[in-house]
């Protein structure tokens, strides 16, 4: 449970007021929707930092995607925004997602009016994206990660239209204080003087709210936000599945809202203040560890804290243009000197591994995660309790997709250049203040080394024309010459914009950084107001959904392009990228205004599922140690000296395991913490908690598995007697079927 709520009850009567307040009767229907997408806990590389060794190791939380609808009638225009935890968009899942809706609805739910957006938290597990320099580090395809993404999808676009009724949506804005920071602030820079003077900061503060009001219950359903910082607070060395900084903010919104409405009052269910600690002590010390037992399928859904009914709030925190922006607001550091690194390169000495970000809780991550959460949070039901800026009038959207890699742009009367085939720089290699890359490379490189030189000629050496085109890019891989065993970068993109009266959705497949997208944002503006007939005006407000239908890196500035720190190294289509995308949007935005339909361009990006390849090996069976049985306890809860544990302690136990891969026990827990209450046990927390955590490893045998449920006593936990208990599930071998279980630790008390 969040600490706020016991902080602050003033202020959650106040916002519970709010959110309970009569609406004006709707003029749409909405609906929301959210479903688990976790993934594979064990043994998966990560997708994000690019880094081998990082493969899953148990959950921080878990991982969810969250999807509102919105329609003028049943038959009338609509539009659905799918937000995931999940590092971001990919372009084979949104191909599959649709096969799948179209079975489900026809015709209702296609490429032009569904939009598919990550967070970008780079602690989820990787191998769902289709192009080869995404799966290098994940040694491929991942079967389980992309049917886990791809079925939630499916069932949250689901609910959410099985949950459509009339309703009201509310905009509202603010300014989050200390969540971000840029991480190229020498690139920022080399923007114009005069550009950069309209602005007070070199990161956008602003945060755009969406609230979704019943108009029959007089009840709020969901809401959705923008705003940009990376989804890095949870460092590369991390090995928990983790929503980031923005998961844990929805974490805490949707927990604020269900306790402002009682929902879950099970969870803080007080002992009376006389109640003798002395005597739940002892009552504990009786009872021991049940020892592994068998257990069905699904029984770890009841023990489940927030049962996914359909029908609960959603609270969702999506990313905007995060291109140059960093959770870790503390700056950079030399590891070895504790030293700022250097301005220009982010480097120590010349070195790049050693220039780390440093979040507010450094060093504790977790600490970092839960802050920049909150920050967000906080300022979201601040938003959410005042929003009284009724939106009202047309539902609309337009897509299209664009070759990048040889796209004409127009920059003026007389001035015509093009985009390049995709290519990677030597900065990429250097990585960034959030995950440092390799050894040799610094942001900013315009030249390579001829050790590295040599190497890449070996993969593929650029063309003449790649190399300038890219100018002044040193182009280390030239992704988009490159085809074996398949292509290694798109090429075909999507661009797309959604409408709600007069709030745009601007979908864009990449991270542009601060000033571009605000470039793009200024373009479509303009570009809709003088085409719109009075439709449009200066109150209309724009939003980059950042890492949107698919994923093509970085888009930087022209000016920021001429430093090639990692985020110019990370523009694919060259030094005209952004131009070629406030083109091609201005193009929409005037078919848009006018009411026009563009004019198709034919292309549709390829479905390369056939051709992809897996060398991730599943797990083969697995069995526990002779005499033992799955779900028997390793290690129990050590009890602590003065005989209960207090806020902020960490009890935790160790249960013999199989591998979590072979069921993921989705809408389910592997974790849970219980209370008892009388004689029952009652579920309080599970593995969807910020305090609760499940770690799953091997012994030093290597043979055999272990899980550990490490739970840190909140402060809002009630005095009282509680223990830990863990669910499975297990294979004699690959083929055999599923066995269940689950186990529980000796009892402890909580003073």
């Amino acid at each position: 449970m969040h600490k706020h709520l016991y902080l602050l009850p003033i202020v959650v009567a106040i916002c519970a007021a709010f959110a309970l307040v009569d609406e004006v009767d709707g003029e749409y229907l909405i609906g929301v929707g959210s479903y688990d997408m976790t993934g594979p806990a064990a043994g998966v590389n990560m997708m994000g930092y690019a880094n081998m060794d990082q493969n899953t190791a148990g959950i921080h939380f878990r991982l969810r995607a969250r999807t509102f609808i919105v329609a003028e009638s049943s038959q009338g225009a609509r539009f659905a925004f799918v937000n995931l935890d999940a590092g971001m968009a990919s372009q084979l899942v949104t191909i599959k997602v649709l096969e799948r809706l179209k079975t489900r609805f026809g015709d209702l739910y296609t490429q032009e009016n569904l939009a598919i957006s990550g967070t970008h938290t780079h602690a989820g597990p990787a191998g769902y994206l289709q192009y080869v320099v995404y799966s290098i580090t994940s040694l491929g395809f991942i079967n389980q990660t992309f049917d886990a993404i791809v079925t939630a999808i499916e069932q949250s676009i689901t609910q959410a239209h099985n949950n459509l009724k009339p309703g009201s949506i509310f905009l509202n804005t603010g300014d989050v204080v200390n969540a971000g920071i840029n991480r190229s602030p020498s690139a920022y820079l080399f923007n114009p003087p005069e550009e950069r003077a309209r602005y007070t900061s070199n990161v956008d503060t602003t945060m755009t709210l969406l609230k979704f009001s019943d108009s029959a219950s007089n009840k709020s359903i969901g809401a959705f936000s923008w705003f940009a910082t990376h989804g890095t607070s949870m460092s590369r060395d991390n090995k928990l599945i983790s929503g980031d900084n923005k998961g844990a903010a929805a974490r805490f919104f949707e927990d604020w809202f269900s306790f402002t409405n009682n929902s879950i009052s099970a969870r803080i269910t007080k002992f009376s203040t006389t109640h003798d600690i002395s005597k739940l002590t002892k009552k504990a010390e009786k009872i021991k560890a049940t020892g592994g037992k068998p257990c069905g399928k699904t029984t770890s859904q009841g023990f489940k804290v927030r049962k996914n009914d359909g029908t609960r709030f959603v609270g969702a925190f999506c990313q905007s243009n995060v291109g140059d922006v960093s959770p870790n607001v503390l700056g950079a550091f030399c590891t070895d000197t504790g030293r700022p690194c250097d301005f220009n390169h982010s480097s120590c000495n010349g070195n790049d591994e050693l220039c780390v970000g440093r979040g507010p809780g450094y060093p504790d991550e977790i600490l970092s995660t839960k802050i920049i959460g909150e920050r967000q949070f906080e300022k979201a039901v601040e938003l959410f309790s005042s929003a009284t800026n009724l939106l009202s009038g047309k539902i609309d959207y337009r897509h299209t997709y664009i070759n990048f890699t040889n796209l004409e742009v127009q920059l003026n009367e007389s001035a015509v250049v093009t985009t390049c085939p995709a290519a990677l720089g030597a900065g990429f290699a250097a990585g960034t203040t959030d995950g440092p890359g390799m050894f040799g490379f610094q942001q900013g490189d315009t030249e390579i080394n001829e050790f590295w030189k040599k190497l890449r000629d070996l993969i593929k050496e650029p063309s003449e024309y790649q190399v300038d085109c890219q100018q002044p890019k040193p182009v280390l891989l030239s992704t988009g010459e490159m085809f074996e065993p398949y292509a290694w970068a798109p090429a075909i993109l999507p661009i797309q914009m959604l409408r709600l009266g007069n709030f745009v959705i601007l979908s864009v497949p990449g991270e542009f950084t601060t000033m571009a997208g605000r470039r793009l944002r200024e373009a479509v503006k303009e570009t809709l107001i003088s085409n719109g007939n009075g439709e449009f005006d200066d109150g209309t407000h724009v939003v980059i959904a950042g890492l949107t239908n698919t994923y093509s890196q970085y888009v930087a500035t022209f000016e920021e392009y001429k430093q090639q720190r990692y985020e110019a190294a990370s523009t694919l289509y060259g030094p005209n990228t952004l131009s070629a995308y406030i083109q091609e949007f201005t193009k929409l935005a005037k078919a848009m205004a006018t009411g026009e339909k563009p004019i198709g361009t034919g292309l549709l990006p390829p479905d390369l599922s056939s051709v992809q390849l897996s060398l991730l090996q599943d797990p083969v069976g697995d069995s526990p140690p002779s005499g033992k049985r799955f779900g028997d306890m390793e290690q129990d809860v050590a009890q602590p000296k003065g005989g209960s544990f207090k806020k902020g302690d960490k009890p935790s136990a160790t249960f013999w395991s199989a591998n979590p891969r072979y069921d993921l026990l989705v809408e389910g827990t592997f974790a849970v913490v219980e209370m008892l209450q009388g004689e029952r046990w009652i579920p309080v927390y599970d593995d969807d908690d910020f305090s609760l955590f499940f770690k799953w490893n091997v012994d030093s045998s290597g043979l055999y598995g272990l899980a550990t449920i490490e739970w840190e006593v909140t402060e809002v936990a009630a005095p009282g007697v509680y223990r830990l208990r863990h669910f499975g599930s297990s294979k004699k071998t690959k083929d055999s079927p599923n066995e269940y279980y689950t186990g529980a630790s000796s009892a402890f008390t909580v003073s």
